[in-house]
């Protein structure tokens, strides 16, 4: 079976500086899914043209739109680039132009010119769980998007916050308070009867 050896992290994208090159469906979509998790992510765009409703999203959340072709200009102090048009040498350039700067970069629908990928998400509260299939059948993700948003209980923030409360009252050093957590946590996962 083959093994998905990506690395998952969890940015503070608020502290990045992301540019989306394009302004169509593809970069509406990211956009989207960009502020939907992270609504205060630093966000430049850059295409000759934007949709509407990309528009309404950037004007809603205070998104620097330039209506201008890709140059690389745009990359200046940026930390992640996200390339979405429909004219691949265009995307080809910008994945260039960020591996030669060292900026990470994904070009959409094109995971040999992606350093990373953005996967299905769920969040409830303090509580985020991020899917990849390895950029293999983001349907798949969608999917397990959906089981997991059904699954994991709507108050599965207040158990967070109690078990960070209890966190700090546990007394020993860190294997201890580890241990102590493990087995005070322990009935949280079902495990089948045999």
């Amino acid at each position: 079976m083959e093994r998905n050896e990506l690395y998952p992290v969890f940015l503070k994208v608020s502290n990045l500086h992301i540019l989306i090159v394009g302004g169509g469906n593809v970069a509406l979509e990211k956009l989207t899914f960009l502020l939907k998790s992270s609504p205060n992510a630093q966000v430049e765009m850059v295409a000759p043209m934007f949709r509407e409703e990309t528009v309404e999203l950037a004007n809603k959340f205070n998104i620097k739109m330039n209506v201008a072709d890709y140059d690389v200009s745009y990359l200046k102090g940026k930390h992640i680039a996200i390339a979405t048009t429909d004219n691949v040498p265009v995307n080809e350039q910008v994945y260039h132009d960020c591996r030669e700067r060292q900026i990470l970069v994904n070009v959409a629908d094109n995971p040999p010119y992606c350093d990373f990928y953005m996967g299905g998400i769920v969040t409830k509260g303090n509580v985020k769980v991020a899917i990849s299939t390895n950029g293999k059948s983001p349907t798949t993700a969608k999917r397990l998007r959906q089981f997991f948003e059904d699954v994991i209980p709507e108050n599965i923030d207040d158990l967070v916050k109690n078990l960070n409360e209890f966190r700090k009252t546990i007394k020993g050093d860190f294997e201890e308070k580890v241990e102590t957590l493990n087995e005070f946590t322990k009935g949280l996962v079902n495990k089948k009867e045999e």
